[in-house]
C-alpha cells in the first residue's frame, strides 16, 4: 500500500534537510544582498559623475548583467574563470560573487536614479555651507535619496532571493537540490512526492519573499502619497 503523499516530508530527516537547504539559499542571498548593496551605493555615487567615460563604463557594466542571463554568468565564473585562473572556488562562493556583482549593477542604477532625482538646490546648498564631495553625499544627498531608492532596493533583494534557485545548476546543495534528492529517493514509494516536496519549497520561498514585497509596496504607496 502506498504511503500518504505528504508523509514524504516527515520521513527520516527530510524536513530537516529541506530547512538546511533553505539555510544555504538564505546564506547566499544574505551575503549577496549585503555586498551588492554596499558596492551598488558606491557605484551609484560614482555614476553621478559628470564624466562621460565614467558614466559609459557604469552603463556598460549594468547592461552586461541585464543582457547576459545570470545562469550564463554562473557558468562563466564556475566553469570558465576558475579554470582559466587555476583557482578552486566552491559553488556557494561563486554564487555569492556573481549575485553580488549583479546586485551591485542593479543597485547602482537605483542609487543613481534616486540621487539624480533630488532637487539641484540641495547640491548647491551643501556646497554653499562648505561641504566637501563625500560629506555632501553622506550628510545631504544619500539620506534624502534613501526614501526614493528603498522600494526598488527591496524589490531587487526579492529578485535576488528568487534567482538563487539557479545555483543548483553549478552543484550547490540548496533547497531545490535537496528537494530533488528527496524526490528521487521517494519516487517509487510515493509517486506524488514531487508535488509535496516542490509544494513545500514553494511555500518556503513564499514565506521569505511575500513579506518583502508587501513592505516594498507599502513604503512606495506611503511615500508617493
Amino acid at each position: 500500500m502506498q504511503s500518504l503523499g505528504i508523509s514524504v516530508l516527515f520521513k527520516g530527516m527530510n524536513m530537516q534537510r529541506l530547512l538546511e537547504g533553505l539555510l544555504v539559499t538564505a546564506r547566499i542571498a544574505f551575503f549577496s544582498i549585503i555586498i551588492g548593496s554596499l558596492l551598488g551605493i558606491a557605484l551609484g555615487v560614482i555614476w553621478t559623475s559628470k564624466s562621460k567615460w565614467i558614466r559609459l563604463i557604469c552603463r556598460i557594466y549594468l547592461e552586461l548583467f541585464r543582457i547576459i542571463p545570470i545562469l550564463v554568468w554562473l557558468f562563466i565564473m564556475y566553469f570558465g574563470v576558475t579554470t582559466a585562473l587555476n583557482i578552486d572556488l566552491s559553488g556557494e562562493v561563486v554564487s555569492v560573487i556573481v549575485f553580488s556583482l549583479w546586485g551591485a549593477a542593479e543597485m547602482g542604477d537605483i542609487v543613481r536614479g534616486a540621487l539624480e532625482s533630488l532637487p539641484k538646490h540641495q547640491v548647491e546648498s551643501g556646497k554653499a555651507i562648505g561641504l566637501g564631495f563625500w560629506d555632501l553625499y553622506r550628510y545631504v544627498l544619500i539620506p534624502q535619496a534613501v526614501r526614493r531608492m528603498l522600494p526598488g532596493a527591496i524589490n531587487l533583494a526579492t529578485r535576488m532571493i528568487k534567482t538563487t534557485s539557479l545555483v543548483v545548476l553549478i552543484g550547490v546543495i540548496d533547497v531545490i537540490k535537496v528537494g530533488q534528492q528527496i524526490i528521487e529517493n521517494s519516487r517509487i514509494e510515493v509517486p506524488t512526492a514531487s508535488f509535496w516536496v516542490y509544494g513545500s519549497v514553494f511555500i518556503l520561498y513564499f514565506i521569505i519573499c511575500y513579506p518583502l514585497s508587501k513592505i516594498s509596496r507599502k513604503l512606495e504607496n506611503k511615500w508617493n502619497g
